[in-house]
């Protein structure tokens, strides 16, 4: 605690410049000075950079830049107090308390808890009156080293749920790009905000620190979340279907009191913004990977790759199937001449749309180029953060060289993440430690993946993907039409859950192998998932426009939404209706979304498109009309199923009473 901060880091009632430029570079070179960083220019770099993202200015006439550097060799803090205030971002005026927070990349975890702990004390009006009526920088040390000292605060968040009141429950998620300061000073802002507004509220920081995540209850239990955020949510999906208030961290510590008072009506506005389920995105990884299982946190990093890749395909897949509209499927044979030998002002004799279309199929399939080794690199990310993605990239793409497809970059992408995490784990000297994240880990991490997949598992696992190939490219008649099946109900079980993933990742992960002409069995199967999962949300908008009574004024508002949500494939559309009766919705979803699947499995409709539903069309070639003719089908059988469900079967007496009042 103690070597954070030292007197000869103190600055009192100086005049530092007149701009936030000013004060930051001072202080960086007062924390080199001190043989903290080895650069004072690279360090305010860094928290210039930082400072560009997001002001660090605070109510009270505080500011906190901070950010992590490879320059800083100690984690440090460095503090002025200013003759002349600075204007830092604050909405109230400028600055006259600074605090520099200066962290190397690999800062332990123990260091980062305290300059988060300080950056939450820094809310407390008596600390801060405190550190503007200190005489000395020794007197300043001791009021820092004291709170910093101090037995560890209660948590904002509650480690059990409340029993059950009258009095609206809010819970939030805070979080920064550092995770060291408005991470934390915004969760403490927003709980006081609460108490004095008589909310039950309950946050959870994913700060550097560490994170503790909120109790499942109440999650259940929460009218509304808010979301004050610079980062993506780690594990969205656990919010999915609450009313969501989504904004910078910054505004967290700013307005907590608006941002509270948003979420009450947002709680109340059938209409307002919910958070979708399977939304998860490479972020969304556990701060302690170390306590976390192994199937949990394999399924963790399968997903964040997934996520990772699936832009890639997105996009090249798109820009494939728009080569095709515009050139034929006989561009695939004549692009690479066309963009070496023409240009626009030299077209070739097919003329402009088939110069047009090369474009865009040499771009689209560059694109997809990546498909496996975005795929490793973030599944290494999942495990080892950034010093991963090198490793992790590498190894993909050694998998596609030795043709081990998306096995192999599977495959590539575990061993390169545990590889970095494993290497980012020993003990090093100080003086290496800046070199670790951005050169040794990724070095030795590249050494082990990418060679052990060169001299032992490429090769095997090329056979394995080469005979899965063949069976997908073989499969017709009854054995496609039960895939197709077993697809579209895994699609439909929990709508944006692990099952669903585990569906839709599977076909985003083969979209790569096919080809229209050689091996359609992938795109049939991308156009089964993708079919199945618009299934539920378009039964849900149909079964409330056909019998409104069986329905709550809030479903009937969702059903209006879920048109356009399952036209686009996306199928989070149904959950608010699954949520509320989930024992008939979802076992008429499974049913409509299977037979859906069968049919396109059938029907050997393609999509080269992963998401985007009815209007990627072109993305199907001719069999397009047999897409929606399958996903009609399917939505009508679903429909028919929750209709009858919900006249005949009987729900509980309690609950049934609970939904005519919210109908009437």
């Amino acid at each position: 605690m103690s070597d954070l901060i030292e007197t000869r880091l103190v600055t009192l009632d100086a005049h530092l410049g007149s701009t936030s430029t000013d004060v930051i570079k001072y202080l960086a070179q007062q924390i080199t000075q001190a043989g903290r960083a080895a650069s004072a220019a690279e360090l305010a770099e860094h928290a210039l950079a930082r400072e560009a993202k997001t002001a660090t200015g605070v109510p009270g006439g505080i500011a906190i830049p901070h950010c992590r550097s490879a320059a800083v060799t100690v984690p440090t803090l460095a503090m002025a107090r200013l003759g002349t205030p600075v204007d830092f971002g604050a909405k109230d005026g400028p600055a006259d308390l600074v605090f520099f927070i200066a962290a190397p990349e690999g800062a332990d975890k123990e260091h980062l808890k305290l300059l988060s702990k300080l950056a939450r004390a820094l809310v407390k009006k008596p600390f801060t009156a405190a550190l503007r009526a200190a005489r000395s920088n020794e007197e300043i040390v001791a009021l820092v080293s004291e709170v910093l000292s101090d037995a560890p605060a209660a948590p904002a968040a509650p480690a059990a749920a409340p029993a059950a009141t009258a009095r609206p429950k809010i819970v939030a998620v805070t979080a920064c790009p550092t995770g060291i300061a408005h991470t934390y000073m915004a969760a403490d802002s927003l709980a006081q905000a609460a108490e004095e507004l008589g909310i039950d509220f309950a946050v959870e920081t994913q700060g550097s620190s560490g994170s503790k995540p909120l109790d499942p209850a109440l999650i259940t239990q929460a009218d509304a979340v808010i979301f004050a955020v610079d980062v993506d949510v780690r594990d969205q999906s656990r919010f999915a279907g609450k009313p969501v208030i989504q904004v910078p961290v910054k505004r967290g510590v700013d307005e907590p009191e608006k941002l509270l008072k948003d979420a009450l009506a947002a709680a109340k506005d059938p209409a307002a913004r919910k958070v979708p389920a399977g939304n998860e995105t490479a972020n969304e990884r556990s701060t302690d990977s170390a306590s976390e299982g192994f199937g949990a946190g394999l399924k963790r990093a399968l997903l964040t790759g997934v996520s990772y890749m699936i832009p890639f395909v997105a996009g090249g897949g798109l820009l494939i199937a728009l080569g095709f509209l515009l050139g034929g499927y006989a561009i695939t044979d004549v692009a690479d001449q066309y963009l070496t030998e023409n240009t626009l002002f030299n077209l070739p004799e097919a003329g402009l749309l088939a110069y047009l279309g090369a474009v865009a199929f040499k771009i689209g399939s560059l694109s997809m180029s990546f498909l496996i080794p975005a795929l490793a690199g973030y599944i290494a990310y999942a495990y080892a953060d950034r010093p991963g993605i090198a490793p992790g990239f590498t190894a993909g793409a050694v998998a596609g060289f030795m043709g081990a497809g998306f096995i192999g970059g599977i495959i590539g992408g575990l061993i390169a993440g545990l590889a970095c995490r494993w290497i980012n784990s020993w003990t090093v000297p100080r003086w290496l430690r800046g070199l670790m994240p951005v050169v040794i880990v990724p070095l030795l991490g590249s050494i082990i993946a990418s060679g052990l997949m060169f001299l032992f598992l490429g090769g095997p696992i090329a056979q394995l993907t080469e005979a899965l190939n063949g069976w997908l490219a073989g499969m017709s008649g009854t054995a496609a039409a039960i895939l197709g099946l077993v697809l579209g109900l895994m699609m439909a079980i929990d709508l944006g859950g692990p099952i669903n993933k585990v569906a839709y990742s599977f076909a985003v992960a083969g979209l790569g192998a096919g080809s229209v002409a050689e091996n359609p069995a992938p795109l049939m199967i991308m156009a089964a998932v993708m079919a199945a999962g618009m299934v539920p949300p378009l039964a849900m908008a149909l079964a409330t426009a056909v019998s409104p009574k069986l329905f709550t004024g809030a479903e009937r508002e969702n059903g209006k939404a879920a048109w356009l949500l399952g036209a686009a494939f996306i199928s989070e559309g149904a959950i608010p209706f699954a949520a509320a009766d989930p024992l008939r919705v979802i076992p008429a979803s499974m049913v409509g979304a299977g037979v859906t699947g069968s049919l396109i499995m059938s029907f050997d409709v393609l999509s080269q498109a992963p998401h985007g539903g009815i209007f990627v069309f072109f993305a199907m070639d001719s069999t397009w009309p047999m897409f929606l003719v399958a996903t009609v089908i399917g939505t009508l059988v679903s429909a028919a199923l929750v209709i009858i469900l919900k006249k005949y079967v009987r729900k509980a007496p309690a609950r049934a009473a609970e939904e005519a009042k919210a109908a009437a």
